[in-house]
């Protein structure tokens, strides 16, 4: 009997391989060099402009959506509070070992979280997100423009987290509308293309 990919496999097949051939463009933050701006629009625009912070903030929106409700609600505020404490760190002069192989492996592993359909308990979830962009913090950190606005830079990153991670939300909850397996069909995605920021 012939088999047949059911279509969240489908989908996970055919995403995956554009989801690899669009990571590298995170590789080293292209774009990061010039400031967009100073102060609030180059903070707004940082983590917009590397698919591996985008990729990130999506993701723990998305995985958000299935764990309890007071997780739910505070994920985008704990996303925005990991990337604050990292870039204060970057600011402080405390280097974090890994920054860029940190940002990879939290793409990586919060795809493993959505494909799985994990489930953990409200404090175990905020610490792994607060971890999560705790690496990307320090890198818009250590990123600021010369020059620019330590305050608005915060504001403008900080309003951005939000917006990407409740766009995940968003997301999730539609795909959740559905069925889990778009769902999970994402999550392999955005697996996929933080093995090649990790590995590649």
């Amino acid at each position: 009997m012939k088999h047949r990919h059911s279509p969240a496999a489908r989908l996970a097949l055919a995403s995956a391989p554009l989801m690899l051939l669009v990571a590298g463009m995170a590789v080293g933050h292209p774009g990061h060099d010039h400031a967009h701006g100073s102060g609030f629009a180059a903070g707004l625009a940082h983590p917009l402009l590397g698919l591996d912070h985008l990729l990130a903030m999506l993701a723990v929106g998305l995985w958000s959506l299935r764990q309890s409700r007071a997780f739910s609600l505070a994920a985008p505020l704990l996303a925005a509070g990991g990337m604050l404490l990292g870039a204060g760190l970057a600011w402080v002069g405390l280097a974090l070992p890994g920054v860029e192989f940190g940002i990879a492996m939290s793409v990586l592993l919060a795809g493993v979280l959505i494909a799985a359909l994990v489930k953990v308990p409200a404090a175990v979830g905020a610490g792994v997100v607060v971890l999560f962009m705790l690496f990307h913090g320090h890198a818009h950190g250590s990123e600021i423009p010369h020059g620019a606005s330590m305050l608005t830079y915060l504001a403008g990153f900080t309003l951005a987290t939000l917006a990407v991670t409740y766009a995940g939300r968003l997301a999730g909850g539609l795909l959740m509308q559905r069925e889990n397996r778009f769902l999970r069909a994402l999550g392999v995605a955005i697996t996929a293309a933080g093995a090649l920021l990790a590995f590649g």
